[in-house]
């Protein structure tokens, strides 16, 4: 708590219902409406009322509201100067105001510029950085360009043949084209997936000029709306303000003379956002050309579309709408998916889920997830060896597998969280990229055969506990598993876990585990508690699958708690029917 005269600044953290009550109201009373800031910072009377609040989401001041009685105090400008001292601690080198323009001069005594306007609201910054700061980059991005170039702002997530047939449109006019990726990390794929995505997706367009986003172009900051796909009294604002940063700043920059745009006959705030653009680019000097969305199969090319179709577990599907350029990244984004369902089916016996951590004491949920997120990248390379021409090398395979792990442990702080996990997916990964580029889809037997070969290449890593599992007690280890093809898994398991979704799909990953288990010779099992219970645990899970019950996995899950087994092996395993379900699905 910070003293101002007779006045107090403090949080109100906005979880609390009262807290979000008086907020709400003081807001409504000065005409703003409540955004889920970070927190709050008041002055409040003596009388408990509110006198000035400001939120601070990031480092971007919101909801600066003054009551009418306090205007002359100058708590205002304590208040900001609070707020701004709280983003730069936080780590901001620049800080954003979102305000009314009645607040400009409010703003501008404490260094403030605008640097877009609309008539309900401005965007004001001050700092050392800022928007200067990305027009240096496009100047050089430009390069000394004439004037009269062309731009698109795309967000891409992920790239399809759609993005790709407008870019082309636009770069068969255009003397430049510059592909202004969004930077803002609100969607599916990751701002570097999307931008790699788009880079190789425009290449053998030598007009076209991939700059990378920002900021101030389809931002949080510049289009919150956008990211929520709702439209709201509050939408042609952020539209405005997006537009108005684009012609103020962005164009004159690259000296952009036209702007392309996608028709959209679906998405109700792309069109807003398209007509807008129509109305009010125009006015600024900058043409507007619609590009009429590229129809496949009789139904538009949407990045949508393909995203529905990765939800309904169809790889095949979604990789039809984009080049072969995107297919590692729908790969590695179906990998991910398919740890995520491994790890969040609940219960499970022994191993880490959203009710409890299992028999590990150095690992949770959060961290299992930041484990998933580090190797994602990693199943992108992998997939993409797959996609040269020749059979990836040996060395060039171990290499990537040995770059994930050191990214995976640095994320766990040292815990080996997915190390079975990332050789099998890993595999799949790149046997499942081969076949999609050379022969445009996966097939069962080309698959096991390409993870055969590879595997085949590969050597025991000496030192860990599975390969000691295998040579004390001669039991199937993850690499022999790999150099037959995973034959257990297409022959039983994936087979087993269709019937077990088309009987009752609620249970079917639980039910998967278990014949999993039931049948694997779990070297994590067998590091823990020896072979000998390794043994029981596979009758135990037989049974448990004949008589199948939720409880009696919970009961399961308590006793291999207390008895520290955690079959880590048949995890991988579950995960890996995943992803190859999906695949050829």
């Amino acid at each position: 708590m910070t003293m101002y005269g007779n006045f107090d600044i403090c949080d109100m953290p906005l979880s609390l219902k009262s807290n979000r009550i008086r907020v709400e109201r003081f807001l409504a009373d000065n005409g703003l409406r409540m955004e889920d800031v970070d927190y709050y910072a008041v002055a409040i009377d003596d009388d408990g009322n509110i006198i000035v609040g400001g939120g601070l989401q990031g480092n971007v001041i919101k909801c600066i509201a003054v009551d009418s009685a306090a205007r002359e105090t100058g708590l205002s400008n304590k208040l900001i100067s609070h707020l701004i001292t709280m983003a730069n601690q936080q780590g901001a080198d620049t800080v954003k105001v979102y305000t009314k323009p009645g607040n400009c001069s409010i703003f501008q005594s404490m260094g403030f510029k605008v640097i877009a306007q609309s008539p309900c609201a401005i965007l004001m910054e001050n700092g050392v950085k800022g928007i200067n700061a990305y027009i240096d980059y496009l100047h050089q991005i430009r390069d000394g360009r004439p004037d009269g170039a062309a731009a698109i702002v795309m967000n891409a997530n992920p790239f399809t043949r759609g993005h790709r047939y407008l870019v082309e449109q636009a770069a068969q006019v255009a003397s430049t084209l510059y592909v202004i990726v969004v930077r803002e990390d609100r969607s599916v794929f990751s701002y570097d997936e999307r931008l790699a995505m788009i880079q190789a997706g425009c290449k053998g367009l030598d007009n076209v000029i991939v700059v990378e986003g920002s900021d101030y172009a389809i931002s949080e900051l510049t289009f919150p709306t956008y990211f929520l796909k709702q439209v709201t009294d509050a939408t042609d604002t952020h539209i405005t303000l997006d537009l108005d940063l684009f012609a103020t700043h962005i164009a004159p920059a690259l000296g952009v003379a036209t702007r392309f745009v996608g028709s959209e006959p679906i998405d109700k705030l792309t069109a807003r956002y398209n007509h807008l653009m129509q109305e009010q680019l125009p006015k600024r000097g900058i043409e507007v050309n619609t590009v009429e969305r590229l129809v496949q199969d009789g139904q538009p090319v949407s990045a949508s579309r393909l995203r529905q179709a990765l939800a309904d577990g169809s790889l095949r599907q979604a990789a039809e709408l984009v080049p072969a350029t995107t297919v590692p990244y729908l790969l590695a984004h179906v990998a991910a998916d398919a740890l995520r369902a491994e790890l969040n089916t609940t219960p499970k016996p022994g191993l880490v889920d959203c009710s409890d951590n299992g028999a590990h004491q150095d690992m949770d949920l959060a961290m299992m997830n930041r484990s998933i997120d580090a190797l994602r990248p990693y199943f992108v390379k992998l997939a993409l060896l797959g996609c040269d021409g020749e059979m990836p090398e040996t060395e060039a395979v171990r290499q990537v597998g040995m770059d994930a792990e050191k990214a995976m442990l640095n994320a766990t702080g040292g815990v080996n969280t997915h190390r079975g996990a990332l050789f099998s997916m890993g595999l799949a990964t790149l046997a499942a990229a081969r076949c999609m580029v050379h022969d445009g889809n996966v097939i069962e037997e080309q698959l096991q055969g390409i993870i055969r070969q590879v595997a085949a290449g590969l050597a025991p890593t000496a030192g860990t506990h599975g390969n000691d599992a295998v040579n004390a007690h001669r039991v199937t280890g993850a690499l022999d598993l790999a150099k037959g093809g995973y034959a257990q898994l297409f022959n039983n398991w994936l087979p087993a876990y269709r019937c077990y979704m088309a009987d009752d799909a609620a249970t079917a990953l639980h039910r998967l585990l278990l014949l999993i288990m039931s049948q694997l010779d779990d070297t994590n099992v067998i590091h823990r508690v020896g072979y000998d219970q390794a043994q029981q645990v596979k009758r135990q899970a037989r049974e448990l699958l004949d008589s199948f019950s939720l409880s009696g996995l919970a009961a399961m899950n308590r006793d291999y708690i207390s008895r520290n087994i955690s079959p880590g092996g048949s995890a991988d395993m579950m995960a890996l029917t995943i992803f190859i379900h999906s695949i050829l699905n």
